[in-house]
This record gives structure tokens, C-alpha cells and sequence, in this order.
């Protein structure tokens, strides 16, 4: 049965689901998701089995709470969203990480004008260990605005902060990546 479902958008796959139509076709987003969650997961946890633990566990959720997908952003943003709430809320409790107290214990230089850096050597695996080393939450901000193109908006709920500290923390980011590039990989 699920072949003859694997045509249709994740939206109509959720609607279906949803109405009470065809229960059945989770088995199909879970397919679809499955890999690309475990992924995003491991990138924050770093570990395989916690990863695909988090990653049955962000599906069932995700069951849990279709009825609540009202259509407003793609499925995948939804999605995404409830794994990067995942994450960071685990992160939060292990290492006891409160963002304003950790960027007032990790202040940077301030960079002027972000825009005006050259960043133009910058390789996708220095950019990875730079990612590696800002605070969980920068990093989500960053792979949900860049990675997964989410908006403001849904970075704000997904976070449960305001689209201004959203914006805040995003220059933040973006500056502590641009401070450590240049620590780490410019001469």
C-alpha cells in the first residue's frame, strides 16, 4: 500500500493522515524522514545509538502531534523544527546550558560590519568544526536559517523566543563564526 502513496507531498500525505483516511501512510513519512532526522540528530548529539533512540522518539512525537500540523510552513520545516526543539532541550538539560549566561561566559570581540568579511576561503569542514565549537543553540539558529531555510518567525517558535532575540542571536552567530574562522584558519 504504501507504493501507491509514495507520489503524493508530505502535506497531503499529513492531511490524510489526520482526517483518519489512512493512519497507515505515517509508515510512509517515517521513511521519508527517518534518515534525514537522524542525521540532523547525530550532528548535535555525536552519538549513533543516542541518535537513533532520539530519532524514534522525535517520530513518535511527530505522530503524536500531526494533528497540530496546520499547513502553515512546508512539512519539513515542521518537522525540522520538532527536532531541533528536540535536541536543543536535551542539550539544555545534560550540560546545563542557558544561552544568555553561556554567551556572557564566551563574549567575542565585536565585528563591526559582518558583511564587509571575507570568508571566501572558508571549506565545508572548517565550517563544520566551527559549528562544533559555538553553543547548540547558535548552531540550530544557523542550520534553520541557512540549512533549512525556515523563517524568522518559525525560528522564534521553535526556539520559544522572540523573532528580535531570534534576529539577535542569528548576528551573534554569525559574528562568533567569523571570530573563530579567523582564530582558527586565517593566518
Amino acid at each position: 500500500m504504501k507504493e501507491t502513496y509514495n507520489h503524493l507531498k508530505d502535506e497531503d500525505l499529513a492531511k490524510r493522515i489526520i482526517s483518519g483516511e489512512a493512519p497507515e501512510l505515517f509508515a510512509v513519512l517515517h521513511h521519508r524522514y527517518h534518515h534525514k532526522i537522524n542525521d540532523k540528530v547525530f550532528g548535535f548529539i555525536k552519538d549513533r545509538v543516542k541518535s537513533e533512540e532520539f530519532t524514534n522518539d522525535i517520530l513518535s512525537r511527530i505522530y503524536e502531534k500531526l494533528p497540530g500540523f496546520k499547513g502553515n510552513a512546508t512539512f519539513s520545516s515542521w518537522v525540522y523544527s520538532i527536532t531541533y526543539n528536540y535536541c536543543i532541550d536535551y542539550l539544555r538539560f545534560q550540560k546545563k546550558l542557558h544561552y544568555p549566561e553561556w554567551n556572557k561566559n564566551n563574549d567575542i570581540p565585536e565585528i563591526p560590519d559582518e558583511a564587509e568579511e571575507d570568508l571566501s576561503g572558508v571549506t565545508y569542514e572548517n565550517l563544520l568544526k566551527i559549528l562544533e565549537m559555538i553553543h547548540p543553540e547558535e548552531k540550530a539558529l544557523i542550520l534553520m536559517k541557512y540549512q533549512d531555510d525556515l523563517s524568522l518567525k518559525q525560528i522564534a517558535s521553535t526556539l520559544r523566543i522572540s523573532e528580535d532575540a531570534v534576529k539577535m542571536r542569528l548576528k551573534r552567530a554569525r559574528t562568533r563564526i567569523i571570530f573563530f574562522y579567523k582564530k582558527h584558519f586565517q593566518e
